[in-house]
């Protein structure tokens, strides 16, 4: 059984060419709080607007999902609906969400959705298939995983008032199964598929994932500025600080696989672990290992970081031993940021955002902090409930008691290349990737992070239009 709809099966509905006006239409950005992402939503709604004029139809409603609320869980959509259906449902038919650098043809995006009955639940998107059962999604689907589509979040996605509304009723009693958000878009599809019992994903060909002005886009509603951020040159190699968390029974096995492929591009490198080794060399920091957790060491290797005795380095990259990583990449990822903030990077993850509960930054895609954000941190006097408590979960414990979010990367990766969607890795240019399960982690670190003049960059022929 197929749980994704394809548009074209479904003309029956077509609303008898009646095309729906802006008004109709609620644009949201899944916007960041942190100021360069904020940016970059201010001109994605620059955009919306200037074709509004074209369009000589007034201003729809642009929502920056990160101001919508103070809450800073808003980014796990469902505990936004309640807000959407109240506010903006009762005027308007859909809520249209996309990205920073989501590029939206105003004009045919409301031809598309015209294609649809308002008046009925409708979930839309351009639709991503898992090729085999994975680990970020549960193993859902593990008969039949190509069968369950779910929204490329880049390309747009929209859903009609009607289901708005329900799931606005539906998410205040009936929260996600799950505690954790690890996949949002496959997460937000399962939620509201509801085992059949709701609507499951319409792949809308329309909607476009392929780069703004490429060729046979000329049909799309809705295509991607860029896939990467461009903010220059990257960061000195001496700004960057490398802290690796191993112990002494990986010295042997995960170690020699670091130095063998990432080490080599780092200034600043540490290894900490529970044993004095001067063979790679190794620093014990005092903290006995913890089979889990590493709350303690996380926090030791943050004091040693912050006391300026070892590093001024304006950022800190937290790894464990079995983090494949491209710190080129990274370093030009960080140019975007202003160290002088407290900025945290990573791969999101959140816990309990359906009750009001935290984001953090996911540990085995490595994690970024600027020296301003581990200061506070340390400063705010927060700390490990335990030795073995979980680092990352601790960490956004704190910046959330801060009142300090965590901004998202899409290029780091918790899992194996095998757990997403080739198509996506292959646009994102990845950071990083997590564990040695099951695969050669030096060949996954060639095929995948090793810079050879930008591959990627010329597989896909990108041109960056930040003027977009």
């Amino acid at each position: 059984c197929n749980f994704t709809v394809n548009v074209y099966n479904y003309a029956v509905f077509l609303n008898h060419g009646v095309l729906l006006s802006l008004r109709d239409v609620v644009f949201v950005i899944q916007s960041q709080r942190n100021s360069y992402h904020a940016q970059r939503a201010e001109q994605r709604r620059a955009h919306i607007f200037s074709q509004s004029q074209s369009l000589k139809q007034g201003s729809p409603d642009v929502v920056f999902l990160h101001e919508l609320s103070e809450y800073d869980g808003n980014w796990g959509i469902l505990p936004a609906l309640p807000r959407l259906a109240e506010g903006y449902c009762p005027s308007s038919s859909w809520i249209f969400f996309l990205e920073e650098e989501t590029v939206v043809d105003l004009a045919r995006l409301l031809g598309v959705l015209s294609k649809f009955s308002s008046g009925r639940e409708w979930f839309l998107g351009r639709a991503l298939y898992d090729a085999e059962a994975t680990i970020i999604h549960h193993y859902a689907f593990s008969d039949e995983p190509a069968g369950f589509g779910y929204p490329d979040f880049i390309a747009g996605w929209a859903l009609s008032c009607p289901l708005v509304k329900r799931l606005a009723d539906y998410v205040k009693h009936e929260p996600p199964k799950s505690d954790f958000t690890i996949d949002l878009k496959h997460e937000i599809a399962l939620y509201i598929w509801e085992e059949g019992r709701g609507p499951a994903l319409t792949d809308v060909g329309e909607f476009c994932s392929e780069l703004h002005g490429s060729p046979n886009t000329s049909h799309c509603a809705s295509t991607v500025n860029t896939y990467l951020p461009s903010c220059g040159n990257p960061v000195e190699k001496e700004d960057l600080f490398v802290a690796v968390k191993t112990c002494q029974k990986f010295h042997h096995d995960r170690v020699p696989v670091v130095k063998k492929t990432w080490a080599k591009d780092a200034a600043l490198l540490e290894f900490y672990s529970d044993v004095t080794d001067p063979a790679i060399p190794t620093i014990d920091l005092g903290v006995p290992n913890t089979e889990r957790g590493h709350c303690g060491k996380t926090f030791a290797v943050m004091r040693r970081f912050a006391s300026g005795d070892v590093t001024r380095a304006p950022w800190l990259l937290l790894v464990d031993d079995d983090t494949l990583i491209s710190l080129p990449r990274l370093r030009r990822l960080l140019h975007c940021y202003d160290p002088s903030e407290a900025v945290s990077v990573g791969e999101r993850y959140g816990y309990g955002l359906s009750q009001g509960g935290y984001s953090y930054i996911t540990g085995g895609g490595g994690m970024v902090f600027s020296r301003e954000a581990v200061q506070r941190i340390l400063s705010s006097g927060c700390a490990c409930y335990s030795p073995d408590a979980p680092d990352d979960m601790v960490l956004g414990m704190c910046l959330n008691t801060l009142g300090l979010s965590v901004t998202h990367s899409p290029q780091f990766h918790q899992a194996r290349p095998d757990d997403y969607p080739k198509e996506v890795l292959i646009r994102q240019s990845p950071i990083s990737f997590h564990k040695h399960w099951n695969v050669d982690p030096v060949a996954v670190y060639q095929q995948w992070l090793m810079d050879t003049t930008e591959p990627f960059q010329r597989l896909l022929g990108r041109e960056f239009r930040q003027e977009l």
